[in-house]
């Protein structure tokens, strides 16, 4: 986690990782048979650490008593807490949504993350609550994540990423905000 934290994913190497703890390139193998096996349970790691952030920012807000706001404060907090999980832990961000090889037998690492049932969550709240209409839900986690992983990449490693702060916060409130605004009931 530390090569990654500090390197991103090419940093993760099985000879330094295991330099690092103390033993051998050899023993390491026992453990990790391959590059592979050990970048999935780095991205594992990478992934849970990324929604023990989003937990902790969303503890943060004092959730109000209507249904619809709270899931709507929730939903805000998670993607405030993503984008700052990338731009505070780029090493970690970059590797936990590093392509990994796709095993048409293996579902994505993604639909299991808690990240990404968190979103899940909030999105149910939102249905419950009848502000996004049932219909409508299937589908939902992706067009969210994709919005604002797309702004946390920019901010990250694309033309956003050398923009002072001052800029960066008002481009998050955008992108949430059209989050927020796409999740409107149609008109009537």
């Amino acid at each position: 986690m530390e090569l990654a934290r500090h390197g991103g994913p090419d940093a993760v190497v099985l000879r330094e990782a295991a330099r690092q703890i103390g033993v051998s390139a050899t023993a390491a193998y026992r453990y990790f048979v391959s590059r592979s096996i050990l970048m999935k349970r780095v991205r594992e790691l990478a992934r849970a650490e990324l929604a023990e952030y989003m937990v902790r920012a969303v503890g943060e807000y004092h959730l109000p008593a209507d249904p619809e706001a709270a899931a709507l404060v929730t939903l805000r907090a998670l993607g405030r807490a993503y984008i700052g999980f990338a731009l505070a832990e780029p090493g970690l961000f970059r590797t936990a949504f590093q392509t990994e090889p796709v095993d048409s037998d293996t579902p994505p690492e993604l639909a299991g993350s808690e990240a990404f049932l968190m979103l899940g969550r909030a999105l149910d709240d939102l249905v419950a609550s009848g502000r996004i209409p049932p219909a409508r839900r299937p589908m939902l986690e992706l067009a969210v994540w994709g919005a604002v992983h797309g702004m946390a990449q920019l901010m990250l490693d694309g033309p956003l990423s050398r923009l002072p702060a001052e800029v960066q916060e008002p481009m998050i409130a955008a992108t949430l905000g059209l989050v927020e605004y796409g999740l409107q009931p149609p008109p009537a």
